[in-house]
């Protein structure tokens, strides 16, 4: 019986001391330190201190700020879901291109344009020489002199006629005579209008090319002395004013589109730039093979230099539903998060007197004054959404002030100097 007393004391025992050892172990680090609840409460909280803060601020200088290029505004109202997409290039309507050409063969006596030059309806391009222009001149000028003494014969003929002085045979070959010199006289005048010679009497065989529209020249085919043939093209004119697109439209979204509807699009080759146009009519045919009718739309703001064949990616707006966008390039991710920065105004930086351990500037001491403006940028964590056009829907998850001025450009510049900042001990707000 003694024995198993023996034997129950040492296991209640053992079971104690393993008891000790598990709470010992606890509080020891893989250093061998001990760490107190003091200390565990003290290091939690300087984990709590080093977690990253969704706002942060970053400050430029005036020469930073001009450098970078940074653009201020402000959300726009955009329709980037109830859209239509379509891809098409600008197009320019035949009334709005000309060949400049003559009608008689010639020689090119003097070229007064260059390829891009703009010219006006009615100026000198070129002038042609031709013996030809001498003939049709002199041809002219006798036709009219017969059809003076034409006339009067006809007067004088229709007189005796109804005086019955003499017989109406007479009268009749007169008048025949009469009406054909005239024909023959209205159509050598029209030759000389087309071949813009006044035929005032002072012959010439140098006859001006006249441009018939405004616009720039595009291409010239002649030279000095080249001869030129009737109805051959000397140079092209093209006036891009009256320019549109041509969008192609899928027969699945055909139904959707309509006179009057507005178009944004950008050209796929020349950045983002947002260009607004309006639909004015819409094709009744398939184009080629394609399944697809194109869309034709007026262009509304004409500040971009559009040249006819650029293609560009466009959006119809089939509905009325905007909602808050900024240019893409106005959001940066970090952290698996996004944002945008907000410009804080009102920031000024000023260095002020230098008075060191209380004492005033003495002769011969440098003083120092200086003052610069500077720029204060808070970084802002946003939502976004639909993406159309180089424009993103925009969700704001932080508050800012209504007329805050938002950076629409410029913003991976600012995002690069806050990294740079944390790097060399940035503060955080």
């Amino acid at each position: 019986m003694k024995k198993s007393n023996i034997i129950y004391a040492s296991i209640v025992g053992a079971i104690i001391l393993a008891i000790i050892l598990y709470f010992s172990l606890r509080h020891t680090e893989g250093d061998g330190h001990v760490h107190t609840d003091g200390e565990a409460h003290t290091e939690e909280s300087h984990s709590e201190e080093k977690e990253p803060t969704a706002i942060k601020e970053v400050e430029l200088n005036e020469a930073q700020f001009n450098a970078s290029s940074i653009e201020l505004g402000t959300f726009s109202d955009k329709n980037l879901s109830e859209v239509i997409k379509a891809n098409g290039y600008t197009k320019l309507p035949p009334q709005n291109q000309a060949d400049v050409s003559v009608f008689t063969t010639g020689i090119v006596k003097t070229i007064n344009v260059i390829e891009g030059q703009r010219v006006s309806k009615g100026q000198t391009i070129a002038t042609i020489e031709s013996p030809e222009f001498t003939k049709i001149q002199e041809a002219y000028l006798t036709s009219k002199s017969n059809l003076e003494f034409l006339k009067l014969e006809f007067e004088r003929q229709k007189t005796l006629s109804d005086e019955e002085v003499n017989s109406k045979k007479v009268f009749q070959k007169t008048k025949s005579d009469y009406e054909i010199e005239r024909a023959r006289f209205n159509s050598l005048q029209k030759q000389l209008n087309t071949l813009h010679i006044s035929g005032n009497g002072n012959t010439t065989a140098t006859v001006p090319v006249i441009a018939p529209i405004s616009g720039n020249i595009t291409e010239i085919y002649i030279k000095i002395g080249s001869n030129v043939e009737a109805g051959k093209p000397l140079m092209n004119i093209v006036d891009n004013s009256k320019l549109h697109v041509d969008l192609l439209v899928y027969e699945k979204d055909l139904f959707k589109v309509k006179q009057g509807q507005n178009v944004r699009f950008i050209l796929t080759n020349q950045g983002n730039k947002e260009i607004n146009g309006k639909i004015f009519s819409v094709g009744k045919s398939f184009e080629n093979e394609t399944k697809s009718v194109a869309v034709h739309a007026d262009i509304s703001n004409f500040q971009q230099k559009l040249i006819p064949g650029m293609y560009v990616n466009a959006l119809i707006d089939a509905g009325a539903n905007t909602v808050k966008a900024l240019p893409s390039e106005a959001i940066i991710k970090a952290d698996g998060r996004e944002f945008v920065f907000v410009l804080e105004e009102g920031h000024k930086e000023e260095v002020a007197h230098d008075e060191k351990d209380g004492h005033n500037h003495e002769d011969g001491d440098k003083h120092e004054e200086a003052e610069g403006k500077t720029f204060h940028f808070q970084r802002i964590e946003v939502k976004t959404g639909t993406s159309q056009l180089g424009y993103t829907q925009v969700t704001l998850l932080q508050k800012i002030e209504p007329n805050a001025k938002i950076v629409l450009k410029g913003a991976y510049y600012i995002q690069s100097h806050l990294l740079k900042s944390e790097g060399g001990g940035g503060h955080e707000h």
